[in-house]
């Protein structure tokens, strides 16, 4: 199939020949005739099938109709909803490249930058808009955004948004919309509160399924290393000094305390490498990920806020350092390489403790991780969990040192 087959008008199928695309993926091509349609749609497709044209596209070409209201007549007509920063910066970029030939305005407001700048745009009139879920519902609270003319709205991400405790602001900024507006739900997993949240938004909508629920890239050589927590970071700089050496890497980390230390760690070790996590500035994120995409490091570490706002080409592997306590975020991050048809490797660090996880995600997508036993740091197969005991014997004292007063001024970590 071609996309002249999908009824696309002569601009966008234009934009996409600049683009270097031919034929759709399966998700374009399943998606786009119901979304012309004007029909509801409930789509499971991962990160990396195209899924972003799938409604990009027929969303530009509804509009196409309304592009000549003057700038400042211009009503918000179609609202897309992203969990993070960087998803809602990559989706912009595709609407404003498949719009090159149209006089239709997209913008993308999210928290973490000045909400000034935001303002102006949106005064000056948009047609689409792309926002995260927080800064929305602020700036709708200070009446700049209107609702009110929303004909399509798009939930992306769906689980990555309801893992992140989006789910009633997701419900809120779909009751400020019209009840007549068309809905559009992608999700990479289907779990049962996504389903549960579509009954409630969507209505008798189209189900598209594209890859199995949670399956993984038979592209991605999926490499497991039983390591002692303690020897992670030694196991690392191993594998990055004698296996992955110059290739380009992302590194995924539970916190944003365990990306900073590494990160100083690879520095010290002579790497260049850079980071993202929550508590990094909008700008200071897209500056680190500017940097990984002109090949400036060639080191990524990342908290998990990444793991589906990346889209890098020719990333050569990834590094779970510590195993993700969902499998579904395995999926995500693994799904970072191998993109396009292109090779990819992920390596995965599991500890004692981390066991149990590597169950769970070898449950999900039905296959046995490869062990790689023979490395410099195994870990004890009788290991179960590693507990660490201090080496100090301590004073014989142990009671009634601290005075009442001290014991009160004790701060809580809850």
């Amino acid at each position: 199939m071609s996309f002249k087959s999908l009824k696309l008008n002569k601009p966008i199928l234009r934009a996409i020949a600049d683009k270097g695309y031919d034929n759709p993926t399966l998700i374009q091509e399943k998606a786009i005739p119901f979304i012309l349609d004007k029909k509801d749609i409930i789509a499971s497709a991962q990160t990396g099938t195209g899924k972003t044209a799938a409604f990009a596209l027929p969303i530009l070409q509804l509009l196409y109709d309304k592009q000549d209201a003057p700038k400042k007549g211009k009503k918000i007509r179609a609202l897309v909803i992203s969990p993070t920063r960087e998803l809602a910066t990559q989706i912009q970029n595709s609407f404003q490249n498949y719009s090159t030939y149209t006089n239709l305005r997209t913008t993308v407001v999210f928290g973490g930058t000045s909400i000034e700048p935001q303002k102006e745009i949106l005064k000056k009139g948009v047609d689409i808009l792309i926002a995260t879920p927080g800064r929305l519902l602020d700036l709708h609270k200070q009446n700049i955004i209107n609702l009110d003319y929303i004909e399509t709205f798009v939930l992306d991400e769906a689980d990555l948004m309801l893992d992140m405790g989006f789910i009633d602001d997701v419900k809120k900024i779909e009751r400020l919309c019209p009840e007549s507006k068309q809905t559009l739900l992608f999700s990479a997993t289907m779990p049962y509160k996504v389903e549960a949240l579509a009954k409630t938004i969507l209505t008798t909508p189209e189900r598209i399924e594209v890859t199995k629920q949670s399956s993984t890239s038979k592209n991605v050589e999926q490499l497991l290393y039983f390591v002692p927590k303690p020897k992670k970071i030694e196991l690392c700089l191993h594998l990055l000094r004698n296996t992955i050496k110059k290739h380009r890497v992302i590194i995924f980390r539970r916190t944003k305390y365990g990306v900073d230390k590494l990160e100083k760690t690879l520095l010290k070790n002579g790497y260049t490498a850079d980071s993202i996590h929550g508590d990094k500035t909008q700008s200071n994120r897209q500056i680190a990920l500017n940097r990984f995409k002109k090949n400036e490091v060639n080191i990524l570490v990342a908290t998990d806020v990444a793991a589906r706002g990346i889209d890098v080409t020719n990333l050569d592997a990834v590094i779970n350092f510590d195993i993700p306590n969902s499998p579904e975020t395995y999926v995500h991050r693994i799904g970072r390489t191998a993109r396009a048809g292109a090779l990819g490797v992920a390596y995965s660090f599991c500890s004692a403790d981390e066991k149990t996880y590597i169950i769970a995600i070898q449950k999900l997508i039905n296959q046995q991780l490869d062990v790689i036993a023979d490395h410099p740091y195994p870990l004890d197969p009788k290991a179960k969990k590693e507990v660490h005991t201090s080496k100090k014997t301590g004073s014989k004292h142990k009671k009634g040192r601290k005075s009442i007063a001290s014991k009160k001024k004790k701060k809580r970590w809850y």
